[in-house]
């Protein structure tokens, strides 16, 4: 295992605090605010330190009530909302310097049979032969402000591969469509749990800008303010966090400073193992816009 990826994980532990009470730390990806996936993530773990394992989380809908500092830990208190007898649900509050930064309730199930059916993989290149995103922003390096240029070069946890690559400090404008292959860096535990927390982490990057292609727009834009505003999340089966993963992202709308976008995730065999919607904040500070 790496060490960014085991970081990540410990990261993702949590400390118990109390009953229904656990500390996170945060990490500074090199964002203005504390990153979302973070958030999500702990959410989800420390809701799923309150479940029997026999039922996993099938989804959570989660809302970013303000920015969350990256320098600092964050608290999440855990709400048994019910224990029923298919489905468990679990209300999660995460803190920061006394007041809420984010909310989410998530819910679990075991497993049954039933019928099946589901959307088809896109058709497109596979992850061997293609440059990661890191790879791709190195050419740039020098365009990147100093102090963000090792977060955003440096390894990291979550290996991601684009299938096509927007320019982000000279975006053009495109289709508010993207797909990108991701994966751990590196082994991870067998628990199921574990891939899903790896997952809700991992969700958060690269969805909302889908939002912002066809306006010719990009996170590294310093005119440009970005934030998630809520974020839902459905698991629809087992999956492998360090197997390929392709993440097949669309954009239906965008407009009044908010954008956006749904997301499916595939298995490298073609198994919709997750579909993910997320609505931001996509303001754009220049005079007139």
């Amino acid at each position: 295992m790496s060490r960014v990826l085991n970081d990540l994980l410990s990261l993702l532990e949590l400390e118990p605090i109390e009953e229904n009470l656990f500390r996170g730390r945060s990490q500074d990806l090199g964002y203005r605010q504390l990153f979302g996936g973070q958030v999500l993530g702990q959410a989800l773990s420390a809701a799923s330190k309150t479940v029997e394992p026999e039922r996993r989380v099938h989804s959570l809908h989660g809302y970013f009530l303000r920015p969350g500092d990256a320098t600092l830990p964050v608290v999440y208190t855990v709400d048994r909302v019910r224990d029923g007898g298919s489905f468990t649900t679990r209300r999660v509050v995460a803190i920061q310097k006394g007041q809420p930064i984010f909310t989410m309730m998530a819910s679990f199930h075991g497993e049954e049979p039933g019928p099946t059916h589901q959307a088809s993989m896109p058709q497109v290149a596979g992850p061997e032969g293609l440059p990661s995103d890191i790879e791709l922003l190195s050419r740039q390096a020098h365009m990147l402000p100093e102090r963000v240029r090792e977060k955003f070069l440096g390894e990291k946890p979550i290996e991601m591969r684009p299938v096509t690559y927007q320019d982000p400090f000279a975006p053009q404008q495109a289709e508010p469509t993207k797909a990108l292959w991701f994966r751990a860096n590196g082994e991870l535990p067998e628990d199921p749990q574990v891939h899903r927390y790896l997952l809700a982490y991992a969700s958060d990057f690269n969805l909302l800008t889908t939002a912002m292609l066809p306006h010719a727009q990009s996170v590294l834009q310093p005119h440009m303010q970005i934030a998630s505003l809520d974020h839902a999340l459905w698991f629809h089966g087992d999956l492998r966090m360090n197997d390929w993963l392709l993440y097949s992202m669309e954009s239906p709308w965008s407009g009044n400073a908010r954008g956006l976008a749904n997301g499916r995730i595939f298995s490298r065999d073609g198994r919709l193992v997750a579909s993910v919607t997320q609505e931001g904040l996509l303001r754009d500070r220049k005079a007139g816009k």
